[in-house]
C-alpha cells in the first residue's frame, strides 16, 4: 500500500500549483516512502493541466471536466484511490493540500510520523503562514453561535482572537506540543485511510466551505481525535481559487453555513441562525447603502439579499 497519496484539487492557479508541485516534491525528495502525487485539474482555462503534464510528467492528472469544487474535486481522487466507506484505498495516509500552498522543509514527514504514533488521532494539520510570512489559524473549534455573531456583526477587536470565536491560544501553535481541535482547515489537512473508509468522502452538497467543518464532525463522531502539529509548517496563500468570484462565494459561503446547521442542530436553533443570518444581511445592507452606487456596491447588495433569502 502507498504511504502517503497527496492529492490537490486545482481552479485556475497555474503559477501558484507549480509552485506548491515544485515545493512538495522538493519535500519528498529522497523520502523512503512509497507515495503518490495526485493533481485534480477542475476544468481550468489557464492551462494549468497542460503545465502540470509537461512539467510534472510524475504527476497523476485527473481531468474533471466540470468544475466540482473542493468537495467533489477531492472525492473524484479519493475514489480513484479505492476509498469508500467501508472501503479502504490504496493509501495509507491521504493528504489534501491547496493548490495555492508551500510546503515547507519536513512538513509532511512529520506529520506522517505523528499520525503513526498516534493511532487515536485521525487527522492531523499544521502550523499555517499566509504568503508574508504572518500567522494564520489553521484550526478552529465547531461553529457555534458566538462565532456566527462574529461573522455577521461588528465586535471588538478582542474578539476575534478569543476561544469564543473558535480560535486557539498563540502561545499553543508557537509551542512544539499537539494539541486537540474540533476541525482543521482543508487547506492542508492530513487523514489516516482507516478514518476515511470509516467516515466515508466529503459530503458533495457542499460545493464551496464548510466541507472539511462538516468532515471533521462526523470523523469525531466515529471517535477518531483531530490534532494540531505546530512543528509542521505550510505557507498558504489564501483564497486565490475563490477571490476570482467574490460575490458568488459570499453566497456559496453562507450557503453552506446555513447548510451544516440544517444538517446538525434542531429546529429552533436553525430558526436562531437563520434569524441572525437575516439580521446580519440587513445591517450590511444598510451600511452598503451609505457607499457609491458603483458596480461594487450594487453587485454586494444583491449577494445580501440572496444570502437573505437562503
Amino acid at each position: 500500500m502507498t504511504c502517503l497519496a497527496v492529492i490537490i484539487v486545482s481552479y485556475n492557479t497555474r503559477d501558484l500549483l507549480a509552485q506548491t508541485l515544485r515545493s512538495l516534491y522538493a519535500s519528498l525528495e529522497g523520502w523512503a516512502e512509497a507515495y503518490r502525487v495526485m493533481v485534480v485539474d477542475n476544468d481550468s482555462a489557464d492551462g494549468s493541466a497542460a503545465m502540470v503534464a509537461t512539467e510534472f510528467p510524475q504527476a497523476e492528472l485527473l481531468l474533471s471536466g466540470t468544475n466540482l469544487g473542493f468537495a467533489g474535486g477531492n472525492n473524484l481522487a479519493m475514489r480513484h484511490l479505492g476509498f469508500e466507506q467501508g472501503k479502504l484505498g490504496d493509501a495509507e495516509i491521504v493528504w489534501l493540500l491547496n493548490s495555492d500552498t508551500e510546503v515547507v522543509g519536513d512538513a509532511p514527514q512529520k506529520m506522517v510520523a505523528y499520525l503513526r504514533s498516534h493511532p487515536k488521532v485521525g487527522v492531523v494539520g499544521p502550523r499555517l503562514h499566509y504568503g508574508d510570512g504572518s500567522f494564520q489559524h489553521g484550526a478552529f473549534a465547531l461553529p457555534g453561535l458566538a462565532q456566527l455573531a462574529g461573522d455577521l456583526f461588528p465586535m471588538p477587536g478582542c474578539f476575534h482572537e478569543s476561544a469564543l470565536n473558535g480560535r486557539y491560544s498563540c502561545s499553543l501553535w508557537e509551542g512544539d506540543q499537539s494539541f486537540a481541535v474540533g476541525m482543521v482547515l482543508g487547506a492542508a489537512m492530513m487523514v489516516r485511510g482507516a478514518t476515511i473508509a470509516a467516515t466515508g468522502v466529503f459530503d458533495e452538497g457542499y460545493f464551496m466551505y464548510m466541507e472539511e467543518v462538516d468532515w471533521c464532525r462526523r470523523i469525531v463522531a466515529a471517535e477518531w481525535e483531530i490534532h494540531a502539529l505546530p512543528t509542521a509548517l505550510i505557507i498558504h496563500y489564501s483564497g486565490k481559487s475563490t477571490s476570482q468570484f467574490r460575490e458568488k462565494m459570499f453566497v456559496a459561503l453562507w450557503r453552506s453555513r446555513l447548510r451544516y446547521y440544517d444538517k446538525w442542530t434542531s429546529l429552533l436553533y436553525r430558526a436562531v441562525v437563520r434569524g441572525m443570518v437575516r439580521m446580519g444581511m440587513g445591517w450590511r445592507l444598510l451600511q452598503s447603502r451609505r457607499d457609491s452606487q458603483n458596480s461594487d456596491a450594487t453587485r454586494q447588495r444583491a449577494a445580501y439579499q440572496e444570502v437573505a433569502a437562503l
